[in-house]
C-alpha cells in the first residue's frame, strides 16, 4: 500500500443543504479525527460503524466548543474505498459549519485534497485498475440510463479485467522471445511461432471490437445526435419546443426565422438525445439565411438520426429529391406536420407520403408520443454491450496496441529476428498497460484525476 498523507474535502455538492459529508483518508485519519470528536474512541471502534458525537474545537475551550453534532462513519483499512483508514462525517450543511470542521482537520494535521485524489489513492493502493478508475467519473457525470448503465459495468471491471488477461498472456510469450535472445548462438525457440500468431489473432479481434464500440460509446455517452430538416414554415422550431418543453426557439409565420442552429438535450426512455433545429431548406439569395442553411446540411451530416418535416406532398417530394443519398445512409423518421388544420390533406397526398410516416400537430401536441417511441426504436441502443468504449484516451492506445500486433504479424510472415519481434510485442504491451494503468506515468495521472471533482 502507498503511504501518504492525511487528506480531506468536502464530498458533497457546495452550497447551503440539508446535510454535509466531509471525507477523510490517510494512515493519520482515526488519530486527527479523534482530536475533535467527542464520542466513541475511534480508534477501538470496528469497521462499517456509524457513531454519533459532537466536533468540539479545543483551541480556546478546554471543554470543547460545540460546532455541530455529527454522525460518523467509520471504515478501516483495507476495507475501505481508498484501502486507507477512511472516515466520512455527516454535518449540517451549513457553509460555515462544513468550513469550520474543515478548518479543525487542517489545523489537527490534514491537508485539502487534491481533485480526485481520494480515487487516485484508491487506484495506486490497487483497490482497482486505471480504467475502473475513470469509470468512477463517468458514472457521476451519467445522466442518462444508457450512460450510467455502460459508466457502472466498467466500474466493475468491464471490458479492462479481459485486457489485462489478454496481456498477462502476451507477456509470458514477450518473456519467451526475451529468453531466445540469451541463447543467440544456439538457436534455440522457446516461443512457438504459430501459438504466438494465434494469441495475436485472439488480441486483435478484441481490440477491433473495443475500437469499432467507440462511436457508438461515445453516443451513448454525449447524446445521440437527431436533426429536424424540413423547408421554412413545416413547424420544426414548433416541434423542438414541444418536445423540450420550453419555448427554446422563436416560432412566427415568417418563413427563415431560424437562421442559425439551435441544439439542446432530451431525454427519452433513459436515453440521451441532442435535439437540433436547423433553418428551413430552400432556395434563396438572402446571405445570412444562405449560410444557416448551410449548417443545416453540416448537422445533417453529423446526425445519427434526421426528422424529416413537411407540411405536404410538394414539400415531401422536394425533400425526397434533395436528399435521397442521405435517406439512404442514415436513420430517417418521416413526419408529416399540421394535421390539425382543416383540409389540409386529400387521400391522394395521405397516400403518396412515405412508409411510415408519422401524423403530428406540433401545435396541439399531437402524435409526439408516438415520434418519441419512435426515436427510442431508432436509437438502436438498448441492448448494449458488454465491451462498449467511451474514452478517447482508451480508444486511442487500443489502435496503437492494434497497429503495434500488426507489426507482430507481419513480423511473423516474414521470418524477422526475436530482437525485432521482441520490440514489437513491447510497444503493444506498452500501449495495452497506459489503458489499465499497469504503466503510468505522474503526467498521465495528474491530467486523469484533475478531472474529478474534489472529494471523490
Amino acid at each position: 500500500m502507498v503511504q501518504l498523507d492525511t487528506i480531506c474535502a468536502l464530498a458533497t455538492p457546495q452550497g447551503v443543504g440539508a446535510i454535509g459529508v466531509i471525507r477523510i483518508s490517510g494512515e493519520r485519519t482515526l488519530e486527527i479525527v479523534n482530536k475533535i470528536f467527542k464520542g466513541k474512541d475511534l480508534t477501538n471502534v470496528e469497521s462499517h460503524t456509524i457513531h454519533f458525537g459532537t466536533i468540539r474545537d479545543y483551541t480556546d475551550d478546554p471543554k470543547g466548543k460545540v460546532i455541530d453534532e455529527v454522525l460518523l462513519s467509520v471504515f478501516k483499512t483495507p476495507r475501505s474505498f481508498t484501502k486507507e483508514d477512511v472516515i466520512e462525517i455527516s454535518c449540517h450543511g451549513s457553509d460555515y459549519i462544513i468550513k469550520y470542521i474543515l478548518k479543525l482537520l487542517i489545523q489537527n494535521g490534514c491537508r485539502m485534497a487534491k481533485p480526485g485524489e481520494f480515487t487516485q489513492r484508491a487506484f495506486l493502493n490497487g483497490q482497482f485498475d486505471l480504467v475502473q478508475a475513470e469509470a468512477v467519473a463517468d458514472l457521476i457525470a451519467a445522466d442518462s440510463e444508457a450512460a450510467h448503465k455502460t459508466a457502472l459495468n466498467q466500474m466493475r471491471g468491464g471490458f479492462s479485467t479481459q485486457l489485462k488477461a489478454l496481456r498477462e498472456e502476451l507477456v509470458h510469450f514477450a518473456s519467451l522471445v526475451e529468453l531466445e535472445l540469451d541463447f543467440g548462438e544456439e538457436d534455440v525457440e522457446f516461443a512457438g511461432r504459430d501459438d504466438l500468431k494465434q494469441l495475436i489473432l485472439k488480441i486483435q479481434n478484441f481490440l477491433k471490437k473495443l475500437i469499432n464500440s467507440f462511436d457508438a460509446g461515445n453516443v451513448i455517452k454525449e447524446g445521440i445526435p437527431v436533426a429536424i430538416i424540413g423547408p421554412p414554415n413545416a413547424g420544426k422550431s414548433t416541434l423542438l419546443n414541444i418536445l423540450l418543453n420550453e419555448d427554446k426557439a422563436i416560432v412566427t409565420d415568417i418563413a427563415g426565422t431560424t437562421r442559425d442552429v439551435i441544439e439542446d438535450v432530451l431525454f427519452i426512455g433513459g436515453i440521451k438525445f441532442r435535439i437540433i433545429d436547423t433553418a428551413g431548406i430552400r432556395e434563396t439569395r438572402d446571405v445570412v439565411e444562405t449560410i444557416g442553411i448551410e449548417r443545416s446540411k453540416q448537422a445533417m451530416e453529423k446526425a445519427e438520426i434526421i426528422i424529416l418535416l413537411f407540411e405536404n406532398a410538394i414539400d415531401q417530394q422536394f425533400l425526397s429529391n434533395s436528399f435521397a443519398e442521405t435517406i439512404q445512409q442514415k436513420e430517417v423518421i418521416w413526419v408529416r406536420n399540421k394535421i390539425d388544420l382543416a383540409g389540409a390533406f386529400n387521400s391522394s397526398e395521405t397516400a403518396a407520403t412515405p412508409i411510415g410516416t408519422i401524423h403530428i400537430s406540433a401545435k396541439n401536441n399531437i402524435g409526439i408520443e408516438e415520434l418519441e417511441q419512435v426515436l427510442v426504436a431508432k436509437a438502436k441502443i438498448k441492448k448494449q454491450s458488454d465491451t462498449m468504449l467511451t474514452n478517447l484516451r482508451h480508444y486511442e492506445h487500443l489502435v496503437k496496441a492494434h497497429d503495434a500486433l500488426a507489426e507482430v504479424l507481419k513480423g511473423l510472415s516474414i521470418g524477422i529476428t526475436g530482437d525485432f519481434l521482441a520490440q514489437d510485442i513491447r510497444l503493444s504491451l506498452y500501449h495495452l498497460g497506459e489503458i489499465t494503468g499497469q504503466i503510468t506515468t505522474d503526467d498521465l495521472l495528474a491530467n486523469i484525476f484533475s478531472k474529478f471533482c474534489i472529494g471523490k
